[in-house]
């Protein structure tokens, strides 16, 4: 006899908007704020100097005063003393506030809603996000209006959208060179800051060039992912050529850099969308190309530089195929990753990038030769003056939102970068290529300067000396006089137009909801066990109770 099973359908993700700021959750904008006697990295690659005091009107900086001395006490009383609030910053370190250049908002399989990814951003620090997309065009152009008025806990949001979003739209399609510029004009006309192409099914190379082209007059952003359905018409190098101004990932440089191909050999059971061969199969081409320091490799990045190119590397977010159980098992998890974005990362047919079904040895060490060619490939970049940024992804493969960005920053240090540079990616470069697509050489955020706008980052510990201290968890550390192990560091302060966020706070806030979507799944596994029966309402969690201990 058969037995009947039941599966339950899956279920297009929702975003649901971030609830409204409450009092209490940040203070400020002050008519006038005193940051004191803070050691000040200021995010241009210049050496840290200090002891500074930073004076900020609503949410402008208006002047940077020099405290004292280093190594004597700092002056008491000292001026400005006409202000509304004073945060005493003695010994800490101020930064500019950090730019993530690629994220995805939390749907509702991953959190109840996106003020979950928002706050543990701004709890390391991250005031500005591009997201690519956010979430859908027309959610996100309203949650970057919200955040842009300060009425919701987020950091600043830059829209990137995808060809043929957008409700007024119509859904028509947009696979010819006409309809992709009328989209484009289309979605200007609506907002958005940038285009996010993942060219392949829908879009052939005439389309795509021609969206380049429209989105190059009209003064809007363009980052392509160069899919494998895609990256064979249109790798990174034609791209750049086409007039792109941001690779996003490692997809496309390496298919430019081929040396006995055209296009990278897989296996002849290779399956796209059997995620495991689409991600599994993808780190071989590190054997298959040219050899770093080549002349074929050095050509390449001349020529992207050459184009204005800016490279995202991403390394962060694929960072679990070159050692899985290190990112199953990684610090956070246990209290700042909510359940069902837990049970999203699980080996799943369904999930977009849990695609851990059968992973081996062999997977893992072709990924780690993989990074050392792509660590290669950005720090060589770097070093010729092209631009690198820092983005994320998180959300996927393990990576929880927020705790991503320190991961970043410490993968660009192992590239080669030091941490001057790593400073200035994670911050300048970031607010350069957001804004000079719309025509500002000198933009508004990525450095603390007389001017700008307050967006900062405050911390305790030093970031050139351990970027580890950047983790909302901190890092261990031995204390010399009790001989006993201590968590330090995490972001401190987060100030985002004016507004001083109190990062340990909003991880605080964050910990409770897991703690209480934990408590409330527990709840529904113990009524399911009394019953035998799976839950009416499983939400988009599981569709059916957890294995009680034991059933495995």
């Amino acid at each position: 006899m058969l037995a009947s099973v039941v599966v339950a359908p899956v279920l297009a993700a929702t975003n649901v908007p971030a609830p409204p700021r409450q009092a209490g959750e940040g203070a400020g904008p002050f008519n006038r704020m005193v940051i004191r006697g803070a050691i000040l990295i200021d995010g241009s690659g210049a050496p840290p100097r200090g002891p500074v005091d930073i004076v900020v009107e609503r949410n402008k900086i208006v002047e940077i005063k020099q405290a004292g001395t280093p190594g004597l006490p700092l002056k008491p009383d000292r001026e400005p003393r006409n202000f509304d609030y004073e945060l005493d910053a003695t010994g800490m370190y101020v930064m500019p506030g950090f730019i993530d250049m690629h994220v995805h908002a939390s749907g509702d399989d991953k959190a109840p809603n996106m003020g979950y990814a928002y706050k543990l951003w701004l709890a390391h620090g991250v005031t500005t996000v591009r997201g690519v997309g956010l979430a859908p065009m027309d959610i996100s152009l309203s949650e970057q209006r919200r955040s842009a008025a300060n009425e919701i806990v987020a950091p600043r949001i830059f829209t990137c959208a995808r060809p043929g979003e957008g409700a007024g739209w119509g859904k028509k399609p947009t696979d010819t060179p006409e309809a992709m510029r009328a989209w484009v004009r289309f979605g200007a006309k609506a907002g958005m800051d940038c285009i996010k192409f993942g060219i392949g099914v829908d879009q052939g190379p005439e389309a795509y060039k021609a969206a380049l082209d429209e989105a190059k007059k009209l003064g809007i952003g363009t980052v392509t992912h160069h899919s494998q359905i895609g990256v064979p018409r249109m790798n990174a190098r034609q791209s750049g050529e086409a007039g792109l101004g941001t690779v996003t990932h490692y997809y496309g440089h390496f298919e430019s850099l081929l040396k006995n191909y055209k296009i990278q050999p897989v296996s002849p059971t290779y399956n796209f969308n059997d995620e495991q061969y689409r991600f599994g199969e993808v780190a071989d081409i590190w054997n298959e190309i040219y050899e770093p320091g080549s002349t074929e490799w050095l050509d390449y990045l001349k020529f992207q530089k050459e184009h204005n190119v800016t490279f995202d590397p991403t390394m962060t977010i694929y960072l679990a195929s070159r050692d899985l159980m290190r990112a199953r098992n990684a610090d956070w998890h246990d209290t700042y990753t909510m359940p069902q974005l837990w049970e999203f990362f699980q080996s799943s047919r369904v999930n977009h990038g849990s695609y851990f079904f059968d992973w081996t040895t062999r997977t893992e060490v072709q990924w780690r030769n993989f990074y050392q060619k792509f660590f290669r490939l950005i720090n060589d970049y770097k070093n010729m003056g092209g631009r690198v940024t820092v983005g994320t992804d998180s959300g996927f493969i393990f990576k929880t939102y927020g705790f991503g960005y320190p991961e970043e920053l410490e993968l660009l240090q192992e590239a080669g970068f030091n941490p001057h540079e790593v400073i200035q990616a994670a911050t300048l470069n970031g607010a350069l290529t957001l804004y000079e697509t719309k025509g500002m050489a000198d933009p508004p955020i990525g450095q603390v300067r007389v001017g700008k706008l307050a967006d900062l980052v405050i911390v305790k510990e030093n970031p050139l000396q351990n970027f580890k201290t950047l983790y909302g968890t901190g890092t261990l550390r031995l204390n010399e006089q009790t001989q006993k192990l201590e968590r330090v560091g995490g972001v401190s302060y987060t100030v985002k137009d004016g507004i001083v966020y109190d990062a340990k706070k909003l991880l605080a806030d964050v910990a409770e909801q897991v703690k209480a979507k934990s408590a409330s799944e527990a709840g529904l596994n113990r009524a399911c066990r009394a019953t035998e029966q799976p839950p009416a309402q499983a939400g988009r969690l599981l569709g059916r109770c957890r294995p009680c201990a034991g059933t495995m």
